[in-house]
């Protein structure tokens, strides 16, 4: 367990990806947190989810991806979101992150912004890498102020990449160096 000051980042269990579902099937949440893969990551069975947990969790190459289910710290904790990293380069020492909250009470409230940091510390420091990067929609708002706030700065922009509710968006890419992050 990885110990944030709001959240904890635990290994991923079946039941986590079973109240997965519920965020999936809700459409605001599944754009947000897919963006233009929307249509394939919304409407799915439970069979679906629990399909993908044996693929996604119980199969993956631990030293390229890792996978976290983030939990409020306290007495009453609660489920509320996940948060990777993946292609990990041990020769660039860099790796891509992705975080979801799906729980609508805990969104703009610092929870998804102390589970990034949380992580982005444990791969700076535990993991030694240099750069992390990321992915997002120019529609994600709330996704970018967080990530900003997290020392994230904008690298790039792929123009009109991203089709959303009959709407093109940028994707917009962003990066962290090691020696730029303040936990």
């Amino acid at each position: 367990m990885i110990k944030g000051q709001k959240v904890e980042l635990r290994p991923v269990s079946l039941e986590d990806y079973k109240r997965i579902f519920e965020w999936r099937n809700d459409e605001e949440t599944a754009k947000l947190i897919a963006g233009t893969g929307f249509y394939a990551y919304c409407h799915v069975s439970t069979e679906n989810v629990e399909a993908d947990y044996e693929n996604d969790v119980k199969r993956i190459d631990k030293r390229e991806t890792g996978k976290f289910s983030i939990y409020t710290k306290g007495e009453n904790s609660q489920h509320i979101g996940g948060i990777q990293y993946s292609a990990l380069n041990i020769i660039s020492r860099s790796c891509t992150v992705g975080i979801g909250i799906g729980v609508k009470e805990y969104w703009s409230k610092g929870y998804g912004t102390d589970a990034m940091k949380t992580l982005i510390h444990y791969l700076f420091q535990t993991m030694n890498l240099q750069r992390i990067k990321l992915e997002t929609w120019s529609g994600n708002v709330q996704a970018i102020r967080s990530y900003e706030k997290c020392g994230f700065v904008v690298e790039g922009r792929l123009r009109n990449d991203e089709f959303i509710d009959g709407k093109y968006y940028d994707t917009v890419v962003m990066g962290l160096l090691k020696e730029e992050f303040i936990y």
